[in-house]
């Protein structure tokens, strides 16, 4: 696998339900869906937010099975992501000293951890009630040798995480989302207008199906650095795959062209 290739790449964004507090279960499934996707050329699969454990579990479960980003859950997905040769992007709840976490990691087809974001920007009361808030703005993990851009679900929903990673230089970013049913101008307008004004192609896996809290609106998305839908998911169970010209040839230059003394 390659970012940095002149060919596009094939990137799976896996939409589904994750089973509530059963991480060996979300795992197994994690294995067999990177499976198909691995079968289907994809060089990169993006999981939903907090996939391993389901989303709106409760603070006295998510303290339970918050385990810091390279436990015992990214030992497993390390094994997964060399087991079939591809990069896997998922959300989990992080144990970082007394602090817990809404986090996203990456890993690299060898197993490798590229990186993890955390959430900066917590929605409403589910997020505030099980999470810490972190203070520290996304910064791109290294994929292959290119940068990568990560977010979370509500980050990407502001302009401004999006430009920082691609001022930075990523091409591509990677969006794991758990986000109830209401929001579907979020999938259908709001993403591909931040991949087009900021020229990223993104990845939005969504959930789907319900929790005690939630129903998901599922609709996930990947969208070409100019803000073309080039795959979009229903309500249900999907595996989409699509494939993704990082060089893809750009009419006119945004990043370039900003002047950010006259606004920032």
């Amino acid at each position: 696998m390659s970012t940095t290739s002149p060919d596009p790449l094939r990137i799976a964004a896996w939409q589904c339900a994750p089973d509530q507090l059963d991480v060996e279960r979300n795992l197994a499934r994690l294995d067999d869906v990177c499976g198909r996707a691995a079968e289907a050329g994809a060089a990169v699969l993006v999981a939903p937010e907090m996939v391993t454990t389901g989303y709106a579990i409760g603070p006295e479960q998510v303290h339970r099975l918050a385990e810091p980003a390279d436990g015992a859950t990214y030992a497993e997905v390390a094994r997964i992501a060399q087991r079939h040769r591809i990069a896997i992007a998922y959300g989990f709840p992080e144990l970082a000293g007394e602090k817990v976490y809404n986090s996203a990691a990456l890993v690299a087809p060898d197993g490798t951890l590229c990186g993890v974001h955390r959430k900066t920007h917590l929605w409403g009361g589910t997020d505030a009630a099980q999470f810490d808030a972190i203070d520290v703005a996304p910064e791109p993990v290294e994929l292959d040798g290119d940068p990568v851009g990560m977010l979370i679900c509500y980050d990407v929903e502001f302009p401004e995480p999006v430009r920082r990673l691609a001022v930075a230089g990523s091409r591509l970013l990677l969006v794991p989302t758990a986000n109830p049913v209401g929001s579907e101008h979020v999938p259908e307008v709001l993403v591909p207008a931040r991949a087009l004004e900021s020229r990223i192609a993104v990845v939005y896996a969504n959930q789907c199906g319900s929790d005690a809290l939630h129903t998901y609106g599922g609709r996930s998305v990947i969208c070409s650095r100019t803000g073309q839908v080039l795959a979009a998911a229903g309500t249900e169970e999907e595996l989409l795959v699509a494939d993704v010209d990082l060089d893809e040839v750009l009419a006119d230059d945004h990043l370039a062209d900003r002047r950010p003394e006259l606004y920032l």
